[in-house]
C-alpha cells in the first residue's frame, strides 16, 4: 500500500479517543451528536416539516378555504399504487348516500372509478412564499371531473381538505415557536448573564423577579391575556400579539440557565485575564462569557421550541387565541371540542394531533440530542 493510500485510510478511520481529548469544542459538539440517533433522525424530521411550512402552498393539493358541501365530513380515502398492475397512483371515488335513521352522510368507496394522482398538476393561480406567482401543485387528481373529489385525511364540517390546512396550518404552529424563541433568547441572554455576572443585589432583584413570574399559573395568565386582545383585530396582529403572549414566560428559564453558567464562569481565568487587560466588562460577556456557553444555549431553546408551540396551541383550543380564517393546527384542534363531530369524523382529532405530537416529540429528542452535545465529556447515555 503506498504511502497516499495509508493516509487516506487512517483519514477515512473514526477518530481516536485520544483525538477526542485534543478536539476542539465544536468538533466535540459534533461527534457526541451524531452518536444520538434519535436527535439525527429528530433533525431530519424537523428540517422537512419546516420545509414543509415554507412551499405549504406549492405542496396542500387544494386551497385549505375550498369548501364542498357535498363531501362535509367525508372519510379520508386510501391511497393505491398500482391498478390493474400497472403503476398508478389513485384514490378510489366516493359515493355518497345520506342515512335517513342516523341523519348523517354515509360514504363508500367505489373501486370501478379510481381517480388517479398526477405531480406538478396545474391549479387555480397562487403565490408561492408570498411573492411567486404558480399555478401549479406537488401532486393532485389529473383532469378531475365534476363530483370528483381527493381527501387524503379526510375532511371537515365544511368539505374542506384536511390534509391541506395541516400542511397551511404548520405556518403557523412552527413559526411561532421559532419567533418567540428569538423573544426568549434576547431576554433570558440579557437578564440572565446581568444577573449571574454581576451578582450580589441585582441577582438578588432580578431572581426574585424570575421566581415572581414562575410562580403565576401559566394557562389563567396566558388566558388573561389574550382574553384582552380585542376581537376586531386582523389575523396577523393577533398572531404577532400570541407570540409575544408564548414569550413572556419562556425566557425565565433560560434565564435562570445563562445565569447558573455565568456564576461559573465569571471567576476562571481567562475572564480575570481579559478584565486585567482592560476590557469593559459587558465586552466579557459578549466575547467571552457567551460563546462559552452558546452550545448550552442552543439546546435550552431547541426544547423551548415544543412549548411555544403547545401554548399556541393550548390557547387556539380554548377559543382565546388564533381564530379562523386564521390556520394552526391550535385552530384545527377547535373542532375537536365537538364529541358528536370527533365520533363522526374522528380525523379532525387525529390529524392536527398527529402532527402536534409529531413535531413536539422531534424536538424534545433534539434538544435532548443538543444537550449531551453541549457536555461532550460527560457520561455514555
Amino acid at each position: 500500500m503506498s504511502a497516499t493510500d495509508e493516509e487516506i485510510f487512517a483519514a477515512s478511520e473514526e477518530p481516536k479517543q485520544g483525538d477526542i481529548a485534543v478536539a476542539g469544542q465544536w468538533k466535540l459538539f459534533r461527534l457526541k451528536f451524531l452518536k444520538h440517533k434519535p436527535a439525527v433522525i429528530s433533525l431530519f424530521v424537523i428540517g422537512f416539516l419546516y420545509l414543509m411550512a415554507a412551499f405549504a402552498n406549492f405542496i396542500a393539493p387544494f386551497d385549505p378555504n375550498d369548501t364542498n358541501a357535498r363531501f362535509t365530513y367525508a372519510p379520508p380515502q386510501a391511497l393505491s399504487l398500482f391498478h390493474d398492475g400497472a403503476f398508478m397512483p389513485h384514490v378510489n371515488a366516493l359515493d355518497m348516500e345520506l342515512n335517513r335513521e342516523a341523519m348523517r352522510r354515509e360514504f363508500t368507496p367505489n373501486p370501478d372509478k379510481p381517480l388517479r394522482i398526477g405531480f406538478l398538476v396545474p391549479s387555480e393561480p397562487y403565490d408561492l412564499l408570498g411573492f411567486i406567482p404558480m399555478e401549479t401543485k406537488l401532486f393532485g387528481l389529473v383532469d378531475p371531473g365534476p363530483g370528483d373529489s381527493m381527501y387524503l385525511l379526510g375532511a371537515d364540517r365544511l368539505g374542506r381538505d384536511m390534509l391541506s390546512r395541516v400542511i397551511i396550518g404548520a405556518q403557523v404552529s412552527l413559526s411561532i415557536g421559532l419567533v418567540g424563541v428569538v423573544i426568549s433568547l434576547a431576554l433570558g441572554l440579557a437578564i440572565g448573564g446581568v444577573s449571574g455576572f454581576f451578582g450580589g443585589k441585582i441577582d438578588l432583584v432580578v431572581q426574585r423577579f424570575i421566581e415572581f413570574l414562575r410562580s403565576i399559573p401559566t394557562i389563567p395568565l396566558w388566558m388573561g391575556l389574550a382574553a384582552a386582545i380585542p376581537v376586531a383585530w386582523p389575523p396577523l396582529r393577533v398572531y404577532f400579539v400570541i407570540t409575544i403572549i408564548v414569550s413572556l414566560l419562556a425566557w425565565t428559564s433560560l434565564a435562570r440557565e445563562v445565569r447558573g453558567k455565568f456564576l461559573s464562569l465569571r471567576n476562571e481565568d481567562f475572564v480575570i485575564a481579559a478584565r486585567l487587560d482592560g476590557m469593559s466588562e459587558f465586552g466579557i460577556i459578549f466575547h467571552h462569557l457567551i460563546p462559552s456557553v452558546v452550545s448550552h444555549i442552543i439546546a435550552t431553546l431547541t426544547l423551548a421550541i415544543p412549548v411555544m408551540i403547545l401554548a399556541e396551541t393550548a390557547l387556539s383550543f380554548l377559543g382565546i387565541g388564533l381564530q379562523p380564517p386564521a390556520i394552526s393546527w391550535g385552530v384545527l384542534l377547535q373542532e375537536a371540542r365537538n364529541i358528536r363531530a370527533v365520533s363522526q369524523a374522528p380525523w379532525l382529532l387525529f390529524a392536527p394531533a398527529g402532527a402536534i405530537v409529531i413535531a413536539v416529540l422531534s424536538f424534545n429528542f433534539l434538544g435532548d440530542g443538543l444537550r449531551d452535545a453541549a457536555d461532550p465529556y460527560g457520561s455514555e447515555s
